[in-house]
């Protein structure tokens, strides 16, 4: 059964229902709850309604594990737990109240007015882990006038793009999608929630409704564009196009600029913890392969392992001095937290480098890092040059245990339609504008790559063993 074909809503009595549901359910300020619900727009009503109230939500996918979400619900302590029906009796051995919710009943309820018009606090969303043991990401509980600026800094940093109509197309248990219907929301505009993400369905939600703007990662582009007929038409709407999670391969972004409406499509850099930069069109096409310049209010720095902040064109971590409003911790973790922060400048560990114009190019996570032979080798690099060939729509590199090199550099590349990468024509082509330790030893070329459910590139042992176990080209 198709999923129905969203629809624009006015989310203030999505927001008063979902407070309505809030106060019935005795919740209240200082409660954290974790709330397992479908992409629809009763989510985002819920959702939104914890953040104005000062109820900390804690937003994961439906269809978590059972071993994971024991460990997240153990970690959070939550007051209840906010599931569909089906799942209820499941989750009643994990300590928490459950509450089953479905969209009709919340569509159900009656609605309250929340005691707050800006938030008070935002959900704790939980780190992918890539770099270690999930943990909560708490922004605290405020007053309104910490939302009030941590929404205008939002909107003011895409110029006010966000529009009248806004279209949700990843799942709103992540930080992004949330954050830009919610401040479309904020701001007076209609949101629409895609049920779950096709491109045909997606391409079928741009014409229909028209939407000033979404947010998505490139891999929903790279599926959009891989549809027949998809044209300047199915983009005319968006004033903007915000992409994000990922790294965009160059020639896919500039096919994306070309689609789009000018001055459209902008990138930034962010993670669940907090917002770096900003990249409009015209700071893109000046240097292709950047996220931009810092974020307003916002400041940039390269540090070494020392601490000492290097010089342009060098790699190193990336630091972001930011406002009061934008300041976190890790949820009863206060080592981890005095790591991330420097007085008013925060880390999250990634690897990028500045250049004379203040743009930041990112390298990776130090995770990320092949030393072979003895030389440090940053996949990013190497990917920039994969995907600037005729045929490649992505590419991945990664190091594999090797007796004589430590690490072996392998790649793994998925075609355009109609292309049949040649791997070692590939390997040729880098050895001519790499040096030989940057040319992987071996190029795979796969039908897709294992990922995550925003659509990020899992880099962990599934891409090694999806790979080496699919054949190479």
């Amino acid at each position: 059964m198709s999923a129905a074909p969203p629809r624009l809503h006015d989310p203030a009595p999505l927001i008063s229902r979902g407070v309505g549901f809030l106060r019935r359910e005795g919740l209240a300020e200082g409660d954290r709850i974790v709330v397992l619900l479908g992409n629809d727009p009763s989510t985002f009503g819920l959702l939104a309604a914890t953040c104005l109230e000062g109820v900390v939500a804690v937003p994961l996918p439906g269809d978590l594990g059972p071993g994971e979400l024991a460990e997240i619900v153990a970690d959070a302590e939550p007051t209840a737990i906010v599931t569909l029906p089906g799942r209820a009796a499941e989750l009643a051995g994990l300590g928490p109240r459950v509450i089953a919710a479905d969209p009709e009943e919340l569509a159900a309820v009656p609605g309250r007015d929340p005691s707050a018009d800006w938030p008070r606090t935002r959900p704790m969303a939980y780190t992918s882990g890539t770099t270690g043991r999930r943990k909560g990401v708490f922004a605290g509980i405020h007053d309104a006038d910490w939302g009030r600026e941590t929404i205008a800094d939002e909107h003011e940093a895409f110029e006010g793009r966000h529009g009248a109509s806004h279209l949700v197309v990843s799942p709103l248990y992540h930080s992004g999608p949330f954050r830009f219907a919610l401040v479309t929301a904020l701001n007076g505009g209609r949101i629409a929630v895609l049920e779950s993400f096709t491109a045909p369905a997606w391409r079928a939600a741009l014409r229909t409704l028209r939407p000033d703007s979404l947010f998505c990662v490139p891999t929903h582009l790279h599926r959009l564009l891989e549809l027949p007929e998809t044209a300047p038409d199915d983009l005319a709407s968006l004033a903007l196009l915000a992409h994000a999670a990922a790294p965009c391969p160059v020639p896919l972004k500039e096919e994306v600029l070309d689609l789009a409406p000018e001055g459209a499509v902008w990138e930034f850099y962010g993670s669940t913890e907090g917002q770096f930069t900003i990249c409009p069109p015209d700071v893109w096409r000046r240097a292709p392969g950047t996220v931009g310049h810092a974020r307003p209010g916002r400041r940039l720095e390269i540090r070494d392992d020392a601490g000492l902040q290097l010089p342009v064109g060098e790699v190193g971590t990336v630091w972001a001095h930011v406002p009061e409003h934008a300041r976190f911790e890790y949820w009863r973790s206060p080592d981890r937290t005095e790591r991330a922060w420097d007085g008013d400048a925060f880390t999250v560990g990634d690897l990028g480098s500045l250049d004379e114009g203040g743009r930041l190019t990112l390298a990776g996570r130090p995770g990320d890092l092949v030393i072979t032979g003895g030389v440090n080798v940053y996949p990013a690099e190497v990917e920039r040059y994969l995907l600037e060939a005729p045929g490649v729509a992505e590419a991945v590199v990664f190091g594999m245990p090797d007796e004589d090199w430590g690490e072996r550099l392998e790649a793994a590349v998925v075609p355009w339609p109609g292309y049949e990468p040649d791997a070692e024509q590939l390997r040729a082509e880098l050895a001519a504008v790499l040096a030989r330790s940057k040319v992987p030893k071996r190029i795979h070329v796969v039908g897709d790559l294992p990922r995550t459910s925003t659509g990020k590139i899992r880099r962990d042992g599934s891409l090694s063993r999806q790979v080496h176990g699919g054949g190479a080209g």
